[in-house]
Parts: C-alpha cells; structure tokens; sequence
C-alpha cells in the first residue's frame, strides 16, 4: 500500500471536518492514509509518499512554524500537496491583488500594514459605504474579522488598533449579496470542476462557516460563476490538486472572496460523488506528475 498522510492539527472537536470519507476510495486505490496533526514532533515524513494538507484549522496562530513544516515535507521523499510555492502565495491574502492584476474582478480593497484610527472614517468614505469589514491578511475561520458601522468602528477603535498592531489587513465594504443570498463556493480538484455550495450566515452575522451557524446547500452554478471561477484558477498559475473558489454576487458580476488552496473545508459531505471524484483526481494526477 502507497502512504498518505492527511495533515491535520491537534483537536478538530470544535470543528466540522468530513476528510475521514476520503478513506475507502483511496484505500480502493491502494493507498493507506494516515491523520497527523501539523504540531506534531518526530515525524519521519520520508515514509510517506504524499502528505495532503487538509485541516491544519489553527495555522495562522503561527504561520511561520506551520511554513516550517511544510519546508520539512517538501524536503523529505513525501510530495506535498498542495505545493510548499502554492501555499507560500496564498498564505497573505495580498494573492487578491496580484489576482486582480491579471483581471480578476475582486470585492474592492484597501491595504494597510498598521491601523491609524485617523485613518477609520476615510475607509468609509473612500468604499462610499456606511458598513465595512476588517481582516487580516493571515487568517482562517474568520479570526480576527470585523463587520462594522462607522460608529461600531469609532467605537471600537482601541481594541481594532489593539488587534492589528502587529497584523497586516485588509479593509472591504460590506457586500450586502452576503447575507441577502449568500456566498458561492466552487470545488476544483486537479483542474476539474467538482460540486459548488451556497453557504448563508445565521440571523445577524455574516460569518459562513458551519461553526459560527452557517447554511450549506448544495447548487448548480450559473454559467457566468463557473466561468469567473475557471477564469481566478487559470491566473494562479499552478494548478493545485484541491481549490476552493468563493464568490459573492455584485452589481459588476460574481466578485471573487477567496481562492482558497491551503486548507479549504471541500465540504464532501454536500455531494456523496465528491470523494470518489478527489480520488480519482489524485491518483491521476499521482501518476502523471510522479509515476506513483
């Protein structure tokens, strides 16, 4: 049996995670996986024959010691999945920009490396908005990410300086389309289009995720989403074994949120065909790139 090690981080209790359906189709495969946390010490990554990160879901608390294990994967005889140069791109959400270069359309976007509460009611009025929304440029689950009126902002002032003093970020208007229809997710694995989601928040918030009450459904995209999404992979360069591409519709057209290709929940669970359709992806991509 070929090794795979999915890369995972300590507990993921507080977190849903549907890697574990992964597992009969690649065994089916011949391979043999294996659940190792990205904190974990002493690990001989040269018995494996690919390490797959999946669900390091605490990264971005270090991002410096996860890239550190990474470089360690990517020096051993495992193929790191996605790329070490993948992850390195898209770790500083600053990809966007370089997105955006190449004629991507993005949500619009300002970049600051420190927050100057002199600087708070110009966002407002430089977006011509009356709500925003602040993240860092490292982050996950959306840590750290503020949906704000320009008096909730004034407000809070302190505590936003407090929270980015040492933390690149980013500030965007809020897109309303968030939460009047919600955010469309699109899944990729080795080039080729899998399933796509709509992901709405609960009541007063806007976070999507399954952890803050987040809706899933499952849908089949527009003609126009699956080219803006088609359009975002071609420009990365790359191509990535999994991606997952996020997309809020705007008055311009889908505008994309995120392309996600370090730890993208691939939500399986939403299309029982998914898993399969990753394995197969894998192991043709295995034996094209590395006659495993």
């Amino acid at each position: 049996m070929k090794q795979c090690a999915i890369l995972s981080m300590d507990n993921l209790d507080d977190f849903e995670a549907y890697d574990d359906l992964l597992i009969e189709p690649l065994e089916a495969y011949g391979w043999n996986t294996e659940f190792i946390s990205w904190r974990a010490t002493g690990v001989d990554w040269n018995k494996f024959d690919v390490v797959i990160i999946r669900t390091p879901w605490d990264y971005q608390d270090d991002a410096p010691a996860f890239i550190k294990v990474l470089t360690e994967i990517e020096s051993s005889r495992a193929v790191l999945e996605n790329s070490l140069d993948i992850v390195k791109w898209n770790i500083d959400k600053q990809y966007l920009k370089a997105l955006e270069a190449q004629g991507v359309m993005i949500v619009p976007s300002l970049w600051r490396e420190q927050l100057n509460k002199n600087e708070i009611e110009r966002f407002f009025n430089h977006f011509d908005t009356d709500q925003v929304v602040f993240k860092p440029r490292i982050s996950a689950n959306a840590d750290n990410t503020f949906w704000l009126t320009l008096e909730q902002a004034i407000d809070r002032a302190d505590e936003l300086v407090e929270v980015f003093k040492d933390k690149p970020f980013i500030i965007q208007p809020f897109i309303e389309d968030v939460i009047n229809e919600g955010e469309f997710s699109l899944f990729y694995f080795d080039g080729q289009y899998s399933h796509a989601i709509l992901k709405t928040p609960k009541q007063d918030d806007f976070r999507v995720q399954e952890e803050h009450g987040g809706r899933l459904k499952t849908i089949t995209p527009e003609q126009s989403l699956v080219v803006a999404a088609e359009k975002s992979l071609a420009e990365i360069g790359e191509m990535p074994l999994y991606a997952r591409v996020d997309f809020v519709r705007t008055n311009q057209g889908f505008a994309l949120m995120e392309a996600e290709l370090i730890e993208p929940s691939l939500y399986f669970n939403m299309d029982d065909k998914s898993p399969q359709r990753f394995a197969d992806a894998f192991v043709a991509r295995m034996a094209r790139l590395y006659q495993m």
